[in-house]
């Protein structure tokens, strides 16, 4: 069973979007809002905070704010509506010899 398997909708709404728009070489998207139980903007039925694992050609060229602002305008709807926290760590495959 991959990690991705074990998302609930909107963790599958993500991997979904960032997969359409970025096409990246690995992707690992993960609900850590189990961390976050009685914090702010945690829900009682989770699915609040995620952590971003994501590695995208789209990427190269680009700065670490232009990289998060990539990943920030695929996700807006579920960022506006629904995710309280992300985390993002993101790069760019390494280059062939």
């Amino acid at each position: 069973m991959t990690p991705e398997t074990q998302l609930g909708p909107v963790g599958q709404t993500i991997s979904a979007k960032l997969r359409q728009s970025l096409s990246p070489a690995a992707l690992e998207v993960i609900d850590e809002s189990h961390q976050h139980i009685g914090h702010s903007g945690a829900r009682p039925d989770g699915e609040s905070h995620f952590r971003i694992r994501i590695t995208a050609e789209a990427f190269r060229g680009k700065s670490r704010v232009e990289q998060h602002r990539m990943v920030n305008a695929a996700l807006a709807e579920e960022l506006r509506e629904r995710v309280h926290a992300l985390v993002i760590e993101a790069w760019v495959p390494a280059a062939k010899p």
